[in-house]
């Protein structure tokens, strides 16, 4: 029995001073570390980006205030913001009475006209006549002839008038000259818009089919920046969405604010079809400058330098030790090896202890 009791103290001895041994080990171990993880050597895609940020706008012509080249009152709003309208649809009517009246005055002497051109001309066939007997003097044919003459300009007059008025009238109805968005509505029904020295705004229509970005590009990486470069970009409101596009223009203008230098490039991008971009919407842009393909990677964090030239630390079971490398292209998170390190491998993220190692 004693035997046995002194057995078990035994073996719980072994099993307390394995623990310890453990516990003291890993403490060595991440002494030597210094806080470091491990990583392992991976193959990835790696893309080389320049990071700007930027607003969406619309495009020329994707943004058109209507309005109305007539004074007049108000008389009937069809539309409120947010509806969507085609192009021709009537967006708004003026009390058109007074417009009417101008056209009824115009047609009427546009008819007075008529018959005094049909009068004149009926009147010189005559003269003609006569001339040619030589009945009439002709001066009295000269005299026929120019009042033939006169009705015709007159007829011709009245016409533009009638023209005129018919147009004016015309202006009373408001249409969408192309398809959209109301975004806003800037009269009321009862209100009297005056058009003496410019159009009066009555609805804001947007086309959001067609919109762009506009990113502004530091000082330091628009030598970067080429015409057709793929981009993409993502907004706050659809978090983790990177949407396509392409750089289409370069401004050529810099624009300065806080003293800060930045270049306005414009990108262009298909309308996604199951989310919906609205102008002024900030971006985060990523123009694309180079991409290689299943390319050895670490994180960056892995790759330090000593007298300027990049080396990694390689955890090769219980040691430590320093392997130079060739480093390629990197992004935000990863550096593309180049050489010096197979897939696999080993390499601490961080800083290392004094247990690194030179290469022997």
């Amino acid at each position: 029995m004693k035997k046995l009791l002194f057995g078990g103290i035994f073996v719980s001895a072994l099993i307390v001073a394995g623990v310890v041994w453990a516990q003291v080990a890993a403490r060595r171990d991440e002494a030597a570390l210094g806080g470091a993880q491990v990583a392992r050597v991976t193959r990835r895609d790696v893309e080389t980006v320049v990071k700007a940020t930027g607003i969406i706008k619309p495009m020329i012509g994707a943004e058109v205030r209507v309005g109305s080249r007539a004074s007049g009152v108000v008389q009937r709003l069809f539309v409120r913001v947010g509806d969507s309208v085609k192009a021709g649809q009537l967006l708004a009517q003026l009390d058109a009475r007074d417009l009417q009246a101008r056209r009824g005055e115009a047609a009427a002497a546009l008819a007075s006209a008529d018959a005094d051109l049909r009068y004149a001309e009926a009147d010189l066939q005559r003269k003609r006549e006569l001339a040619a007997a030589q009945v009439i003097a002709t001066g009295d044919l000269d005299l026929a002839e120019r009042a033939f003459a006169v009705a015709r300009q007159q007829r011709a007059r009245a016409q533009a008038a009638l023209d005129a008025a018919t147009t004016e009238l015309g202006y009373a109805r408001i249409v969408a000259p192309m398809a959209g968005i109301v975004a806003s509505v800037s009269t009321q029904e009862g209100e009297t818009v005056a058009a003496s020295f410019a159009a009066p705004t009555f609805v804001t229509l947007l086309d959001l089919d067609r919109l762009e970005v506009r990113a502004y590009v530091d000082e330091t990486d628009i030598g970067r920046i080429r015409l057709g470069q793929r981009a993409r970009f993502t907004v706050d409101t659809y978090p983790g969405v990177d949407f396509p596009g392409r750089l289409t223009a370069i401004y050529p203008q810099a624009e300065i604010r806080d003293n800060v230098v930045d270049y306005v490039t414009v990108v262009r991008f298909a309308t996604p079809s199951d989310r919906t971009l609205r102008p002024e919407m900030t971006t985060t842009v990523r123009v694309l400058l180079d991409r290689r393909a299943h390319v050895l990677t670490v994180p960056i964090r892995a790759v330090r330098r000593a007298a300027g030239r990049p080396f990694v630390v390689l955890a090769q079971g219980d040691r430590l030790a320093r392997r130079p490398v060739t480093t390629g292209a990197r992004d935000e998170s990863y550096w593309e090896i180049v050489a010096g390190l197979r897939e696999g491998d080993e390499v601490l993220v961080g800083e290392a202890g004094d247990e690194e190692k030179e290469p022997s």
